[in-house]
Formats: structure tokens, sequence, C-alpha cells
């Protein structure tokens, strides 16, 4: 049995030589047949502002401006002291001597560009305040850090534009985007691993090669070298280290482009699908990648058709459907009784998807209860709404609460798929007469169907970044997003946001 293994060993180091020697090919020969990888690489060189239609820009300025908003606001929290501790201790100790890049919310403070992309990342995730994609990731969280600190790097050398910097975000944008259609696991609320993880990671290498001008071979590397980098498990869902799965997608991310560019190198069919040694494959079971369309004019973006999903609080996107159910059913009570009293409640039956992590009866931490159906249901019936404030440890430990939370029983209807795209959320309250009210929410306001208007991304966007910014601060930060082309030096961005 021993050297039957040893054989099968042998076989496939040999199958791993052969491929390493094909896609070394692959990458300096012309004349080889294109993968899939020299597609992708190919796109982040060749793609131009000039490509971007006018819907993607307004798109992704919304979610640029989103996520600043988030990460300034994030800066408050327990776990951001924890990371930026972490970072400064480091960088007193020699780590990353080149402080240029700027710490959101911290005046005056700079880290080297991988430690203020990770501290930044972690601020944007520590709520679970950031923008949600279908298939289902955090797509802004792993690309806007990264580029802003790297922006401040490039500059002792050159100027990079505003237009730069948003060709730079969508390129981070698209892949993760593009990888992810090529599965249909991703399509779903993940129960493996967390996305951003790992197509984060890939779109933070992708923007960071695009601003650092990467050739395709070298394009090919950092994103096989990002492949190396990548993955955190669902287990730390709701959990102080989930927001380290942003902020570490973000920096390594940034720092497989840099290694890219000193020389380092890596497998070059990375995002192939090669039986027997695999490469992207190894996070999805159903992996079938294809070709990127060449980067032009007629190029036509995931976002051009796929629009994203903004939070109106900091919690799991599965977590409005169910706040506005139970807003509605909440409602229906007060129009009938004249209030909403609930000690009159025998029952709360929740209709939701199948999903282990975000159901949590009886959540102990503010991460817990970022992801618990039972814990924002009865929230909301308590107070007709969910907030920031929601999740402190006054509301989360009350007595109203926990009364409400020994009620809810879960229901998964066969039509209700964990899938952001389809789910929905129903709450059924049965009152101790007998009288039955029920609350449905197809598509919540924020969700891409139904996406926020500008007057309210602002609001939420002022909301957050007053906790940190003064009030001229904010305005400028707004002006300088939604104006962003005409900016000739955007390194200037980061440096506003402490």
């Amino acid at each position: 049995m021993f050297s039957a293994t040893l054989q099968n060993s042998k076989k496939l180091q040999q199958i791993c030589r052969q491929l390493h020697s094909a896609a070394l090919k692959v990458a300096v020969s012309p004349q080889y047949e294109e993968s899939v990888t020299s597609t992708f690489a190919s796109f982040i060189t060749d793609i131009r502002p000039e490509h971007l239609s006018d819907v993607v820009r307004h798109r992704s300025k919304r979610m640029i401006l989103d996520n600043i908003g988030v990460g300034l606001v994030g800066t408050t929290t327990h776990v951001f002291d924890i990371i930026l501790q972490y970072c400064q201790d480091l960088h007193s100790s020699g780590y990353g001597k080149a402080a240029v890049s700027s710490v959101y919310g911290r005046k005056d403070l700079m880290l080297s560009p991988t430690l203020a992309a990770y501290v930044n990342g972690v601020a944007v995730h520590s709520m679970d305040f950031d923008d949600t994609w279908h298939p289902a990731t955090h797509p802004s969280g792993a690309v806007v850090p990264s580029i802003l600190a790297l922006s401040q790097l490039l500059s002792k050398e050159k100027r990079i534009s505003g237009e730069d910097l948003l060709t730079a975000y969508n390129v981070g944008i698209e892949v993760q985007g593009r990888l992810m259609c090529f599965s249909h696991e991703a399509k779903n609320i993940p129960k493996k691993f967390h996305p951003p993880s790992v197509v984060g990671t890939m779109g933070s290498a992708a923007a960071a090669a695009k601003l650092l001008s990467l050739n395709r071979e070298q394009c090919t590397h950092a994103l096989a070298i990002a492949a190396s980098l990548a993955g955190a498990p669902m287990a730390n869902a709701a959990t102080l280290s989930k927001p380290l799965h942003i902020g570490n997608a973000t920096r390594l991310g940034l720092e497989a482009a840099l290694l890219a560019s000193k020389g380092m190198e890596a497998n070059a069919l990375i995002l192939d699908y090669v039986p027997g040694c695999s490469g992207f494959s190894a996070f999805y079971g159903d992996y079938q990648p294809k070709s990127l369309s060449p980067a032009g004019e007629d190029y036509e973006f995931l976002l051009e058709k796929q629009d994203i999903a903004f939070k109106s609080f900091p919690a799991h996107l599965g977590m409005h459907w169910i706040a506005d159910a139970s807003v509605s059913v909440r409602n229906r009570l007060i129009n009938h009784y004249g209030s909403f009293d609930p000690s009159a409640i025998q029952s709360i039956v929740l209709r939701v998807p199948v999903s282990k992590y975000i159901n949590r009866p009886y959540p102990e931490s503010e991460h817990e209860a970022r992801h618990s159906f039972q814990f924002n249901a009865c929230t909301a019936l308590l107070d007709g709404q969910v907030n920031v404030g929601s999740f402190s440890e006054d509301n989360l430990h009350r007595r109203d609460l926990h009364r409400l939370l020994k009620k809810v029983v879960l229901e998964h209807p066969e039509d209700n798929v964990a899938n952001f795209d389809k789910m929905y959320g129903e709450v059924v309250i049965v009152l101790k007469n007998g009288d039955v009210k029920i609350g449905r929410t197809d598509t919540f306001y924020g969700h891409w169907r139904n996406p926020l208007s500008r007057e309210s991304l602002l609001k939420k966007f002022r909301s957050n970044a007053l906790h940190v910014l003064g009030e001229g601060q904010v305005e400028d930060v707004i002006e300088i997003v939604e104006n962003i082309e005409s900016v000739s030096d955007v390194s200037q961005l980061p440096l506003s946001l402490q």
C-alpha cells in the first residue's frame, strides 16, 4: 500500500511539473494557445478609462463612497482598535518603514501601504455594513483600501488620477464577479469559506496590478500569487475575526501585485481548470472557467448588468429581509390594535432560507447578533427599526428582547432558497387571542432590484462619516468621489479621510 501511495504521489508531482512547464510557456510564448488566465491578464493590462460606460461609472462611484463611509464608522469599533495597535507595533519594530499611506479617521497617522490597507480593510467590515453583490460577496472592501493606499505610494513618483483609480477599482470588481460566475455554488449564501477572502484577494491583486501598470506576464503572476494567499472559513463568521477576512483580502492582494512587480512568479494557469492539479478550482467544486472577452468599448462589465446592494443597518444582508418583514407586521398590528404589545404575542414564526451561520436563537455578542435572524426580527418588532445602535451591549441583553426571542420558531419553505437574488423574509405573529398577522418582504430598499436613491446613499454616508470627520471634510469627500474623473492627484482622497 505504501509503495502504491508513493507511486501515486510521484505521478501527481510529475503532472504538476508538466503543468508548471506548460504554464511558463503560456506566459512567455505568444504562439501558445491562449488560456483563461492569460485572458484575465490581458483584460487587466488593456482596459482603459474610456471603456467604462456611464452606468458603470455611476454605480462604482456610489460603491466607493459607501465603502469609505462604512470604513470611517468602522474606526470606532473594538476590532479596529486591536488591529490598529497591532499594525502600529509592527511599524514601531521596523516592519514596513515606508509610512506613506493614511489610516482612516486617525489624523496624521501613516503606515506602510500594506498595513494601511489591512487596518482600513478591517474597519470596512468591522460592522458588516459594506456592500453585497450577486453572486454573494462584499466586493468593494477588498479593493478600495488597497488602491487608496497604493495611490499614496505611487504618488511619490507619479500622479495617479481619479480616472486611473476608477479604472483600477472596476478591474478589481470585475475580476471578482467573473470568477464567481464560473461556479453555481457561488450564487448561494456560502457554507465553506467567506467569499471576499477568496475572490476579494484576487480582485485586490488585479486592481493593484492595474494601478502599478504591470505587464501581462506580471498580471498573470499577481493573480496566481494571490490565489496562494486566499481563503478564510465560514466558521469565523459572527466572530471578532470576520473583519480580518476583508483586511487580509485587500492587504494580501496588494502584496501579491507588489511581489509580481519585483519578479515573483507562480503558476500561469492558475485560473484554468486542470484535472489532477487544482488552481483556483480548489475553492469551487463546480468550477467551469471561461475566457474573458477582450477589453474595449464593446466589453460589458458585470456591474452594467448586476447592480449592488447597500445596507441600511450594519448586519448580514439576509437580516434586511427579515427586519423589513418584521416592521411590516408590526405596523399591521398597530393599525389594527392601536399599539404594539409584545406581551400579547403567543409565537413568532420566521420563514427564512436554511443557513446555519445566520440561525442564532440567542446571540451572545454584537457579531453574533449581526448574524441572527431571530435577533434582528425581534429588534425590529420592538423598536420599529434596526440601526447602528441596535447592536449595543444594552440592547443585546434587554429583558423584552429575550422574552420575544423565546417565542421565535424558524420555518424553511422549499421555495425560500439561500440566494440573495431569490430569497424572501416572512414573519408570522400569532397572538394569544388567536389572531394572526403576516408581514413579508421580497425586495428590501437598498437591494439591487430597489436601489437606494442618491439622497438615501448620501444620508447613510454622512451619518457614518460624521462619527470621525467634520462636516466640511464630509462634504469635501462627497465632492471628490462624485467628481473623481476630474481629480488629477487622487492620493489627496485618502488624506482627506483622516
